[in-house]
């Protein structure tokens, strides 16, 4: 129970962080949350291809963001209005 907690304050923090990395694009406080933990999960294959691990809080935080960044740059990209 405290590590599904912990997760969504990681996700919560991290999709609060790439939202204000890419001005504008954030999408609320549950937005956010659930941007930060799609974020982790990327953000963990894009490092895993690299061979770099997370093993604390703030690795956790770091990955988290970079990967929501990506994340939100990816639904920008696709989400071009005509």
């Amino acid at each position: 129970m405290s590590g599904l907690i912990v997760s969504l304050i990681i996700g919560g923090l991290a999709g609060l962080l790439a939202g204000m990395i890419r001005k504008g694009h954030g999408f609320g406080f549950f937005g956010n949350i659930v941007v930060g933990l799609v974020g982790g999960f990327i953000g963990n294959i894009i490092f895993g291809l690299f061979g770099v691990q997370d093993t604390n809080l703030v690795g956790s935080i770091v990955v988290s963001t970079i990967g929501a960044v990506v994340l939100l740059y990816l639904i920008s990209f696709f989400n071009k209005e005509a």
